[in-house]
């Protein structure tokens, strides 16, 4: 991991890691890591682009350092933000498992916090080495219009009865952004100011990514 994110967390601290394609990173992934951040008393959250999307290969997905590069954009005005690379420098598909055993060898002595949407959470039983995942960090589903998942929880723990102490659900302002919407207004040629940064929205243009399907 980048020196610079090492020497940004200290001992004994709660650290939030939001992991996600971020192709494009939009208003509802930065609200759903602040309201973690706050709800949850995490120090630091890490932003962590996936290198190479392992279910993800039916879609146009732009460079990875161009979207790391709109990671950082999105969040130099938060000092309690801070973007990784770790998946991105690392060989191979980028599986959550794999990170988050990254991290906490690097961070033994900090409470970590994966962070995602509750429609990926519903599906975390499907997720590679998923009791492994629930061991190594705690887990926050942010809800999103339309899924809900305290049916699903209940399952989960009547499955995984140690998990009731790990996973935890949040309520999230109800942003019904996507990057996929995102994507096909681009191409459609229509408006996506005000559903991500305006930095990020002129770095998009600048750069001409998601121009063609």
């Amino acid at each position: 991991m980048e020196r610079s994110v090492r020497e940004s967390i200290a001992g004994g601290c709660r650290i939030g890691i939001m992991g996600g394609t971020f192709n494009p990173i939009h208003y509802g992934h930065l609200v759903a890591a602040e309201t973690a951040r706050v709800e949850f008393a995490l120090d630091k959250v890490l932003f962590i682009p996936t290198g190479i999307p392992p279910h993800k290969v039916d879609y146009q997905i732009a460079d990875s350092d161009l979207r790391f590069a709109m990671v950082e954009i999105s969040i130099r005005d938060n000092e309690n933000f801070i973007a990784s690379r770790i998946e991105i420098d690392r060989e191979g598909p980028s599986y959550t498992y794999d990170t988050l055993k990254a991290l906490h060898r690097l961070f033994p002595e900090q409470e970590l916090f994966f962070i995602t949407g509750s429609d990926a959470l519903r599906d975390i039983l499907n997720w590679r080495e998923a009791e492994g995942i629930i061991g190594i960090s705690k887990i926050i589903g942010a809800s999103r219009p339309g899924y809900e998942i305290g049916d699903f929880l209940g399952e989960l723990f009547d499955r995984y009865p140690y998990a009731q102490d790990r996973i935890f659900e949040m309520e999230i302002p109800a942003l019904a952004i996507s990057s996929t919407d995102i994507r096909k207004r681009i191409w459609n040629n229509k408006s996506i100011r005000y559903l991500l940064p305006e930095e990020v929205r002129r770095f998009i243009i600048e750069n001409n990514i998601y121009i063609s399907k």
